[in-house]
């Protein structure tokens, strides 16, 4: 969710469609970097190694402004920044687009995005997870044969 902390920007006059505005600079692939990197400096405090707190960190951050550039609304996301400025949109934009502010999200349009997210993240989501760890399960019974 830290990508989404650029809504902020909307309160100190910054336009959504500027490069600090909304889906700008915060949802492109060097922000993502720049967290991979600030995440393996910090590996002693996320209790793993280097390696994979920034690839945990990196893929989860560049998670947002993919999944982002899934809805159906909004301006596009630029995900190229700082090398351009121009916002992208997937040509596959099934997901509701959330309305910005709380109290434009209570209410019949805040159950219709939640249920969107429910259908096109969360559920493929836990189903790869769910995927995962049988995958696991299934690897550490039956154990290679050691020749």
């Amino acid at each position: 969710m830290l990508p989404d902390l650029d809504v902020a920007a909307l309160k100190l006059g910054i336009r959504y469609q500027d490069a600090f505005g909304h889906r700008g600079a915060t949802h492109s692939i060097a922000f993502a970097l720049v967290l991979a990197m600030l995440a393996a400096l910090a590996h002693p405090l996320l209790k793993s190694t280097a390696w994979r707190s920034a690839v945990f960190v990196g893929l989860a951050a560049l998670s947002h402004p993919l999944l982002d550039m899934c809805t159906n609304g909004g301006m596009g996301v630029a995900l190229l920044w700082p090398f351009s400025e121009h916002r992208w949109f997937s040509p596959f934009r099934p997901i509701a687009v959330s309305p910005l502010g709380v109290t434009r999200f209570v209410g019949s349009r805040g159950v219709a995005v939640m249920a969107s997210e429910l259908y096109w993240v969360w559920l493929p989501t836990a189903l790869l997870s769910l995927a995962l760890v049988v995958g696991r399960w299934i690897e550490k019974s039956n154990p290679p044969d050691q020749a």
